[in-house]
């Protein structure tokens, strides 16, 4: 068996990294950046804790942050003019999963023939070039951007949350320093690290793993597993935000080798369309999608039970797959992940967009790798399950 992996060139990770910037760039022999971000992390100053070691090793660097949450093919066309528009060598993604996204579609469509549009990448299609390489730092313990040949971006003339992947968008280095999840509300510590889980198990489970996927996709669930709770709890506690970052890029990995499954297919749409930030919408639809892939992948759910603590290491199979299940309701629970009902959502529009969202969903690729593969019939069934909770 032949196994591609793909990882960034260099992960530098531990408490203050953050501080080696300007070195991680000077090895690359890099000293034009230019920081993508977004307006919060500018506002609230946390943009300074990369700028001002940038600017003590004498390093220029521009700052972009016209960023949004769910990035738009709108909001990477703006960021590409201002990429063009200086002399830079790099781009720094800063942030959560949106700027390192936005960062990775910007450099792809700027090297891509004028007129190119984000829609000319989505999947199957393969990003592979890019015009400029990319740094990642995440301040959240969540998307594993920072290790993926993937982006997320919304075409907004259909509302469609495209897959980008390829080569293109695989960053050349990270810098992972749970430091600077100190700050995360609760609210993102628990959409992020629910993120984080879901990239272990779907890597996990997908039709595409690997041996080395599913390393990395074990080893993942064993730091977030007994650590999620805690850091919702205690966001201080250094131990458990250190295994979360960690976990988290250790996910990236994995799924980057593998793939999603069908609660990324299914989340997508809903993001599109209701906003809802994109951890959220997995850990809404991830009790509901696993219960329906259970049996298809008994051995593999069974084993992430026992990788995520709930399950003995020689519990039977039926049993760690029961108690996974029984798991991630009570994460829900304890998290306060509320269903789409509770978050606000409009009952008819949902309704209305079920065969839209579907659709969506199975276009994109995701749900042909889950254990049990979906027609649109199903996966609309499953979004009205996630509905009632």
């Amino acid at each position: 068996m032949i196994t591609n992996f793909v990882s960034p060139r260099l992960l530098m990770m531990g408490g203050g990294s953050i501080g080696q910037a300007a070195a991680v760039l000077g090895q690359f022999g890099l000293s034009r950046p230019l920081v993508v971000t977004d307006p919060w992390m500018v506002s609230s100053g946390t943009v300074e804790k990369l700028l001002a070691p940038l600017k003590a090793g004498g390093i220029k660097y521009g700052v972009f942050s016209d960023t949004v949450p769910d990035p738009t093919d709108t909001v990477i066309a703006t960021g590409v003019t201002a990429m063009q528009a200086g002399d830079y060598d790099c781009l720094i993604g800063f942030g959560g999963g949106s700027p390192m996204d936005t960062a990775k579609a910007m450099t792809i469509l700027a090297a891509a023939p004028a007129g190119a549009k984000m829609r000319d990448f989505k999947v199957p299609a393969q990003a592979n070039k890019a015009a400029l390489p990319v740094i990642c730092i995440p301040t959240t313990a969540g998307t594993g951007s920072e290790a993926t040949r993937f982006t997320v971006i919304t075409d907004t003339e259909t509302d469609e949350k495209m897959l980008i992947a390829g080569l293109g968008a695989l960053p050349l280095a990270a810098i992972v320093d749970y430091e600077l999840t100190f700050s995360v509300p609760p609210r993102t510590t628990a959409d992020t690290g629910i993120d984080s889980l879901t990239h272990a198990l779907e890597a996990l489970v997908s039709r595409r793993a690997n041996p080395e996927s599913d390393e990395y996709a074990l080893r993942a669930m064993r730091l977030i597993g007994p650590n999620l709770r805690t850091v919702y709890q205690d966001p201080k506690n250094a131990a458990a935000r250190e295994a979360m970052m960690k976990g988290a890029t250790l996910a990236g990995l994995a799924f980057s080798n593998s793939s999603v499954a069908l609660v990324h297919g299914m989340s997508r749409p809903i993001g599109a369309h209701f906003h809802v930030p994109h951890g959220l919408s997995n850990a809404m639809l991830l009790p509901a999608v696993t219960a329906y892939s259970l049996n298809a992948a008994l051995p593999r759910y069974a084993e992430a039970a026992r990788a995520i603590g709930v399950a003995g290491r020689d519990e039977g199979d039926q049993s760690a797959g029961a108690k996974l299940l029984e798991e991630l309701s009570a994460l829900n629970r304890e998290l306060a992940v509320p269903t789409p009902a509770a978050y606000g959502i409009d009952a008819a529009k949902w309704d209305g967009l079920l065969p839209t969202m579907a659709a969506q969903a199975l276009a994109s690729g995701s749900p042909a790798n889950n254990p049990a593969v979906p027609d649109a019939e199903a996966v609309i069934a499953l979004y009205r399950r996630a509905w009632q909770g």
